[in-house]
């Protein structure tokens, strides 16, 4: 459903707003570590979340990721997904057919059109602060 570096970007914030909870930055390796992703896509994922304004890059021996406890709070996944993945998710067809709307709609058109809201109200409503909170209670997990 989402792409690779939405995938990764999601779990990454996850994971960075944890360690910002702590008080603590988190670096490149261990993100993707944490992750299970390639470090090198996994920075270069990270670096649209710096450039979308979510997370804080700190250059240094004492640097990494970080995000305030404002973001974590207002930062829903649609944001998330809007930066790295764009809209399209919420318009595109079911089947990839580039001309499909209610007037000439695609086999799928109405089911998925359900399916793509629901999709759409749940990224609006849940925030990193929430995935967090679940991560840090056990309740939900990054790895296996």
């Amino acid at each position: 459903m989402f792409s690779k570096a939405c995938e990764y970007g999601i779990r990454s914030l996850i994971f960075i707003a944890m360690k910002s909870n702590e008080g603590k930055r988190v670096n490149i390796s261990a993100i993707s570590k944490q992750i299970d992703g390639p470090e090198a896509f996994t920075a270069k994922v990270l670096q649209q979340l710096v450039k979308g304004n979510i997370i804080n890059s700190i250059k240094g021996p004492y640097g990494g990721f970080e995000i305030s406890q404002k973001s974590i709070a207002e930062t829903t996944l649609a944001d998330v997904v809007a930066i790295i993945d764009g809209t399209k998710i919420y318009s595109g067809c079911g089947l990839g057919l580039n001309e499909c709307n209610e007037e000439k709609p695609c086999p799928l058109h109405f089911q998925f059109a359900e399916v793509r809201d629901g999709l759409k109200e749940m990224l609006e409503n849940t925030t990193l602060k929430t995935l967090a909170f679940d991560l840090e209670a056990g309740t939900s997990f990054l790895k296996h």
